[in-house]
């Protein structure tokens, strides 16, 4: 139902990743560049949420800083192993890509590394071989968002950067 509001309590397994639940959006545009694109701007929505499960629910939404047009959209979910710092993102991309990033919940940062990768058949080349993830809170409160990534061509290099604040 529309506008429901969750009443279940976050999973006791959850309780690391406590501080990334809601809704984030950009603290201004983020920035994207790879040796084989040209450099742009952009705007992202983030939604972490969940329904009482040991399963954190995300979507992440975003924009053409200049165009405003949707551009990468990226959903999933994300497991911890009980008893450890040990996290799972499974994210399924508009691209094609679906992958396994794996790491660790290390206070209020998370970095994640490729664990495998899937894609579709006619996936636009090159391919995306490796990607690594890092989440940190900062003491300003702001979330920020770092993604390195390497293709079939290119070695593992930055290609995003972007910090968020809390959606009001």
């Amino acid at each position: 139902m529309a506008g429901l509001v969750n009443q279940a309590e976050l999973n006791p397994a959850l309780l690391p990743l406590e501080w990334l639940m809601g809704t984030w959006e950009s603290d201004g545009p983020g920035e994207g560049c790879f040796p084989t694109i040209k450099p742009f701007r952009y705007t992202e929505t983030l939604h972490f949420s969940h329904v009482g499960q040991p399963i954190i629910n995300f979507m992440f939404n975003a924009f053409h800083a200049e165009s405003k047009k949707p551009m990468h959209r990226e959903c999933g979910f994300i497991r911890m192993q009980p008893g450890t710092n040990k996290v799972a993102f499974i994210i399924a991309q508009n691209s094609g890509l679906v992958e396994i990033e794996e790491g660790e919940v290390i206070g209020q940062q998370i970095n994640l590394q490729t664990h495998a990768l899937a894609r579709i058949s006619f996936a636009k080349k090159p391919h995306v071989q490796q990607i690594l993830r890092a989440f940190q809170l900062r003491p300003d409160g702001k979330l920020e968002q770092t993604v390195s990534m390497a293709t079939d061509n290119q070695p593992l290099t930055q290609h995003l950067h972007i910090t968020y604040r809390p959606s009001s």
